[in-house]
C-alpha cells in the first residue's frame, strides 16, 4: 500500500500507529518530521525513559534492533524503538541481516513501534527486503521537490501555520534558498516567531532571511529582465565581495530555470497571463517579469544565453576553466546581456 507523509502525519496525530515504519529517501524533511511525530506523541514523557530506545546505524546491527523491539513495554501500551542514520547498519546490506529483518517483519511485536530513519538512500526495490517493507510496513520514499513545486510548497506551509505569504516574498524564498524542504521550514518558522501581523511580505523575508534588499538574485533577475546593465552589474559586484552568501552555483540554477521559462513564454499558445501562469506554475505577480523578459529577449537569444549558463556552470565546477566566482559570474551577466 501506497503511503504519503501527509497521511502518516495525519494517523499519528490521530494516535494511530503502525508497528514498523521504514522512512527513505533524498529528501530527509518528511523523513525527520515523522520520525519527531513518533518520538513526541507514540509515550507519554513519564514513559519514554524505560519505552523510547533511540539507536545510531553506524554503531549497531540488526541483531542488536531486532532484539531491542522484541522487547515488552515496562508500566506502558507500547515502546519505540527508533534508528536513526539507518542507511549506515553495519549489516543492512547483508543476506544474514536482511534474512533477520525479514522475519521480524512478517511477525513484529504489536507493542513495539519500530522506526527506520534511511536518509539520503533507498533500498534496492528489487530486492527481497524492499518488497517486504513495502508490504508488513509503513513505507515511505521521499524526493526532492522540483524547484517550480516550491513557491506551492511555501505557500501551503504558511497557511498550515495559520498565516498567508505574498507572491514576491514566495519567489523570494523560493529563488534564496531552493528546495530544501529543512531550511525553508526553520526560515518560515523564525520569520512566524517575529511576525506582528498575519501576512509575510518581501521587506519582512528581507529582514529575517538576511536577503540584501538591493542585492539578490530576484532583484539581479528583474535587472535582466529589462536588461538594466549598470543595476546587474551593481549586484554582481556585490555577489562577488560575498561569495559565500551569494554561491555562484546557485545563482546560475536560479538564472538557467528563468531563462528556460522565457523560452516556455515565446512558444506558448496562451501568452495571456493566466495561460502563462498556468503553463510556468507561477503567480500572476511573478509573470510580469517573465513577459517583459520575453520581449527583451528574442527566441535566439535566450537559446544563446541558456547556452551560455551551461558554459558557466562548467566552469562554475571546475571544468575547462580555473576562475574565481566572481571572474565566472561578471563574464555570464556580460555574455546575458549582449
Amino acid at each position: 500500500m501506497a503511503y504519503s507523509p501527509e497521511s502518516v502525519l495525519a494517523d499519528i496525530k490521530q494516535n494511530k500507529f503502525a508497528p514498523i515504519y521504514f522512512l527513505q529517501g533524498e529528501e530527509p524533511y518528511y523523513i525527520d518530521q515523522i520520525t519527531e511525530a513518533i518520538e513526541k506523541n507514540a509515550l507519554q514523557e513519564s514513559e519514554k525513559g524505560f519505552n523510547q530506545v533511540v539507536m545510531y546505524g553506524k554503531d549497531t546491527d540488526v541483531s542488536k534492533i531486532i532484539t531491542n523491539a522484541r522487547r515488552y513495554p515496562m508500566m506502558a501500551e507500547r515502546q519505540v524503538v527508533i534508528v536513526k542514520e539507518a542507511q549506515e547498519i553495519v549489516d543492512l546490506n547483508r543476506e544474514e541481516g536482511q534474512r533477520l529483518l525479514e522475519s521480524y517483519i512478517k511477525n513484529p511485536l504489536p507493542s513495539t513501534i519500530l522506526v527506520f530513519a534511511h536518509k539520503h538512500k533507498t533500498l534496492d526495490g528489487r530486492k527481497s527486503l524492499s518488497k517486504a517493507f513495502s508490504t508488513g510496513a509503513v513505507m515511505i520514499t521521499t524526493k526532492k521537490i522540483y524547484d517550480n513545486k516550491v513557491p506551492e510548497w511555501v505557500t501551503n506551509y504558511v497557511k498550515n501555520k495559520g498565516y498567508t505569504i505574498d507572491a514576491k516574498a514566495t519567489q523570494m524564498l523560493a529563488d534564496f534558498i531552493g528546495n530544501n524542504l529543512s531550511r525553508l521550514s526553520n526560515e518560515i518558522d523564525k520569520i512566524i516567531i517575529n511576525l506582528e501581523k498575519t501576512t509575510i511580505d518581501a521587506g519582512i523575508v528581507q529582514q529575517f532571511v538576511g536577503i540584501s534588499k538591493e542585492y539578490n538574485t530576484f532583484e539581479l533577475q528583474k535587472a535582466l529582465a529589462i536588461r538594466d546593465i549598470v543595476k546587474a552589474n551593481r549586484i554582481v559586484n556585490y555577489f562577488e565581495a560575498n561569495p559565500k552568501s551569494n554561491p555562484v552555483i546557485m545563482i546560475i540554477g536560479i538564472l538557467y530555470a528563468y531563462y528556460a521559462k522565457l523560452l516556455q513564454v515565446h512558444h506558448a499558445k496562451d501568452k495571456s497571463e493566466k495561460g502563462l501562469a498556468s503553463l510556468l506554475q507561477l503567480h500572476p505577480f511573478v509573470v510580469k517579469e517573465y513577459v517583459i523578459g520575453a520581449r527583451n529577449y528574442p527566441v535566439q537569444k535566450v537559446i544563446d544565453n541558456i547556452h551560455h549558463l551551461r558554459i558557466a556552470d562548467l566552469y562554475s565546477k571546475g571544468i575547462n576553466a580555473n576562475l574565481e566566482q566572481g571572474q565566472i559570474l561578471r563574464e555570464l551577466i556580460f555574455k546575458l546581456l549582449h
